[in-house]
């Protein structure tokens, strides 16, 4: 059997993938700097570094027996933007990214069949647990607090960041501080390591003497940059590699001011999951045939490449 992608889309994901695309359609005439409605993206990359990977053997035998025999894995993913993963042409069409180029490649290591199911970032690691995935995808850093619930099988090295409305003046250099936040509103998405950390580093402003900084959390990266633009908030905090990709479209019109805190990523597990140790082989598979480097030369993410896969790594400190 050769191993294919299936996509599951319930109603509910659909309709929640669409949502950027009707706020941006409702927006878009209101911009007031000429920028193209956010959250324009250019097309996606046409390589197909995944065609030539080939089931490895001594990989799939890691696999247990149940899963070897039934071939199929279920995979819920998160897709919001890119180069992680998102919808190029819209959520009737199949995902693109960085994060589906490397499930498949993995699959196809393993000799097994992706049935993916769109679903909400912040639902992902909930239904890891009560059984509904057997594996996890959207970006998801590697932290202390996910640790303890989730097991992760690294394949990136990401981490957090902040970008600014491009011109705004708002702050115009590397945010190494949170206290240069103070008096600001930060936008954010849901259930992700940046809410955590803002939430829990909410004291510094205190701490200095200084007006609070204030988080808005929204569901989609859509309706994140568009209350960028309309000046609802003054920045994002988001992934690394999103928002340096996102400033390098010209029509997003943002500004990535530096990486602030790096954290590993990986696929996400049940805790006790017995498909790490498979996936953990499958991934060094692929960083050492070269197809790891050519997926990530595809999206334009290479600085964040690893040398090895590991099995639930403790948080960068």
């Amino acid at each position: 059997m050769t191993p294919t992608a299936v996509r599951v889309r319930p109603r509910l994901a659909t309709a929640l993938a669409l949502l950027p695309l009707l706020a941006l359609t409702a927006c878009g005439s209101g911009s007031t700097d000429g920028t193209a409605p956010a959250g324009a993206q250019s097309p996606a990359p046409t390589d197909d570094p995944v065609a030539a990977v080939r089931k490895v053997a001594s990989a799939a035998a890691l696999l247990p027996a149940d899963v070897r025999e039934a071939g199929v894995l279920r995979v819920g993913n998160s897709a919001g933007a890119p180069p992680s993963a998102y919808f190029p042409n819209g959520s009737d069409q199949e995902p693109e990214g960085q994060d589906i180029d490397l499930t498949d490649a993995v699959a196809k290591v393993l000799g097994i069949t992706v049935r993916r199911q769109d679903a909400s970032f912040e639902t992902i690691l909930p239904a890891l647990e009560s059984g509904k995935y057997d594996v996890g995808t959207g970006n998801f850093g590697v932290t202390t607090e996910r640790l303890r619930t989730i097991d992760f099988v690294t394949y990136i090295d990401d981490g957090q960041g902040f970008a600014v409305k491009k011109g705004s003046g708002t702050l115009k250099k590397k945010v190494t501080d949170l206290t240069q936040l103070c008096g600001l509103t930060i936008g954010t998405n849901a259930g992700t390591t940046f809410e955590a950390t803002l939430n829990a580093q909410k004291h510094v402003c205190a701490d200095a003497g200084k007006k609070p900084y204030d988080v808005k959390v929204y569901s989609e990266n859509g309706a994140t940059l568009t209350a960028l633009q309309q000046g609802r908030i003054d920045v994002i905090m988001s992934t690394i590699n999103g928002l340096r990709y996102q400033a390098a479209q010209p029509a997003s019109g943002t500004a990535f001011l530096g990486e602030y805190h790096r954290l590993d990523v990986g696929f996400a597990f049940k805790k006790g999951s017995p498909l790490t140790k498979a996936f953990q082989a499958a991934v060094d598979e692929l960083i050492e045939d070269g197809t790891y480097a050519r997926i990530l030369k595809k999206w334009g993410t290479s600085a964040s490449a690893i040398d090895a896969s590991r099995i639930n790594p403790p948080e960068h400190t």
